[in-house]
């Protein structure tokens, strides 16, 4: 391509409204561009690099065995109603009716709609197994979209959904859509983990996710010191010590603790450490008021929450509803009267004496101990934290960063018998379909390759993704040897296959320079003042290596780096 008449444009300052490396880089590259919160535009030169991520993506799946369809992104909301999904999926599903006051909604997943399709051939177990794919926008109403790419109300997703007649077959369809996946992002050159993750909305046996490592990211990837233990935060479980508290059992008693509210207020009151103390937290939980105790250094886990409870959705309860269940001021919540029910978390069974909210105002009690109080259930349901035991070796935990580029569930029936999708074994009787899903997030991988790859000058595309392997620079458009020579080497080289692109426009080469290095094209010629000599720059984007060379060694020298 040519730059000159094209459009094309890049921006010097930062985007004020991008709260990520990777969406500020690519506004400021041109590549995308915001037109409401979590909602994008893709640019030309943008929608090329998205383009090469989507055919990564599409080999590898067909490489698999899948086979490629397009489900419409408009779907009746009794399909998900029928699946038991639409209370699961709640505020966060788009919803709209038709002109006949039918109830649609905006697809956020597809499982149900697929379940439809493969009725249509899955009679007998002799059809199966199978693997069918898509490459479509999905809608999710996200509560705070963020980090630009990463977080988005609209985006381009590859679902695909395997068929099997049991659990043996669903192990085998899994194993290629991971050896799919990790050929996907290897091709990508994506840094990521594989790490076990909740099931969530979709449900299921198993659920894992690909995560690319970087320094932002919504999700943290847990994983250990000393062994190869990797895990999402939502469900890293807690590892107890298994040691109760040798302390002599105390009665507790109320004592008035003015000015003192706070978990740090409370400690620093009776002179003990924080996490001497019990915090009881009050949420609203599938329309219900629960009580959540926990030790006073650690941070109540929803995920776990939920999943124990097999709630869908929770939020802290408003100040209102905490002093109707405590009869007491919000900050003085305890499991001792409180008018609701009470979830504790397992690490307290092993403490002893240990402070609590009294629910009255301006008072706690001392030497509280399980004993005192019924907890409706007890699990585990706190947050790990960085440097907790590793659940395998019992080593030091280490957090880290990561953006969810894909995810694997082995959804075993559930979606199969919610939706009637059965099948004859070989005694003639019917069984459901055994299905997995598999969804890779197109925009994602986007953002965390420049999340990954980029410095201070730009973005770094790998050569497998960038929307063109080669820019050419004109250094003076007013010399006519310049520009006769690089349309020649622009000719030889789009000739032989390679993605070049020209930059003609008439403008200074310092700014030519910068939006090369700003769009990130992995490798530069420029063709200046040497070429009277038959001399070009080459420069490598990565290392910023530069070399003069020939016009035929310079050829050479691309097409055997991109060519072969």
């Amino acid at each position: 391509m040519k730059l000159n008449h094209s459009f094309f444009y890049t921006m010097r300052e930062d985007a004020k409204d991008e709260d990520s490396r990777s969406g500020n880089l690519l506004v400021r590259a041109g590549m995308i561009k915001k037109t409401s919160s979590g909602i994008y535009m893709i640019m030309p030169m943008g929608k090329r690099v998205l383009a090469k991520i989507e055919n990564i993506v599409r080999e590898e799946m067909d490489r698999s065995g899948a086979q490629e369809l397009l489900m419409p992104a408009m779907i009746l909301e009794d399909v998900y109603e029928k699946s038991g999904r639409r209370e699961a999926f709640g505020s966060n599903m788009f919803a709209l009716k038709d002109r006949y006051q039918k109830n649609y909604v905006l697809g956020p997943t597809h499982e149900e709609l697929f379940a439809v399709a493969a009725s249509m051939k899955g009679k007998s177990y002799k059809d199966f197994p199978y693997n069918l794919y898509q490459i479509q926008t999905k809608y999710r109403d996200e509560t705070r979209p963020r980090y630009g790419l990463i977080r988005v109300r609209e985006f381009i997703m590859k679902d695909a959904y395997s068929f099997d007649v049991d659990l043996e077959g669903l192990d085998v369809s899994y194993q290629k859509m991971y050896e799919a996946y990790c050929n996907s992002f290897n091709r990508m050159d994506i840094r990521y983990k594989i790490v076990k993750a909740d099931t969530g909305a979709m449900g299921g046996l198993l659920s894992e996710e690909f995560q690319a490592i970087t320094n932002i990211g919504e999700d943290i990837v847990v994983g250990c010191e000393h062994c190869d233990f990797s895990s999402n935060l939502e469900i890293t479980e807690v590892v107890e010590t298994n040691e109760d508290s040798a302390e002599e059992m105390k009665p507790y008693e109320m004592v008035e603790t003015p000015n003192a509210k706070t978990i740090e207020e409370v400690a620093a009151f009776f002179d003990r450490q924080v996490s001497d103390f019990v915090k009881t937290l009050v949420y609203r939980v599938d329309g219900k008021t629960v009580a959540f105790m926990l030790r006073g250094d650690r941070e109540l886990n929803e995920t776990k929450a939920l999943k124990l409870l097999g709630a869908n959705e929770m939020e802290m309860a408003d100040f209102a509803e905490v002093e109707r269940v405590t009869h007491a001021r919000v900050g003085f919540a305890g499991p001792i009267g409180i008018d609701c029910p009470v979830i504790m978390d397992r690490e307290i069974t092993h403490m002893r004496n240990f402070i609590v909210g009294a629910n009255k105002s301006d008072h706690h009690y001392v030497n509280v101990n399980i004993n005192d109080f019924e907890p409706e259930k007890i699990g585990d349901i706190a947050q790990v934290h960085d440097g907790d035991r590793c659940p395998i070796c019992g080593g030091k935990l280490k957090f880290e960063h990561g953006i969810e580029v894909g995810n694997l569930f082995k959804l075993g029936t559930k979606y199969a018998t919610t939706m009637g999708l059965q099948y004859l074994d070989k005694n003639n009787q019917l069984q459901p379909v055994v299905m997995g899903s598999y969804g890779i997030g197109l925009e994602r991988c986007m953002a965390a390759i420049v999340e990954q790859h980029n410095d201070e000058h730009g973005i770094i595309w790998p050569l497998s993704v960038a929307p063109y392997a080669v820019s050419i620079v004109i250094v003076s458009m007013k010399d006519e040897l310049q520009k006769e020579m690089a349309e020649k080497l622009y000719q030889e080289l789009e000739s032989s296959g390679i993605e070049v692109l020209l930059d003609d426009r008439d403008e200074r080469v310092g700014v030519k320079f910068k939006d090369m290095e700003l769009i990130g094209i992995p490798y530069r010629v420029t063709v200046g003042r040497g070429i009277s000599e038959g001399k070009v720059e080459f420069v490598e984007r990565v290392s910023g290596e530069k070399q003069e060379v020939s016009l035929q060694e310079c050829v050479d020298l691309l097409k055997k780096i991109i060519l072969q």
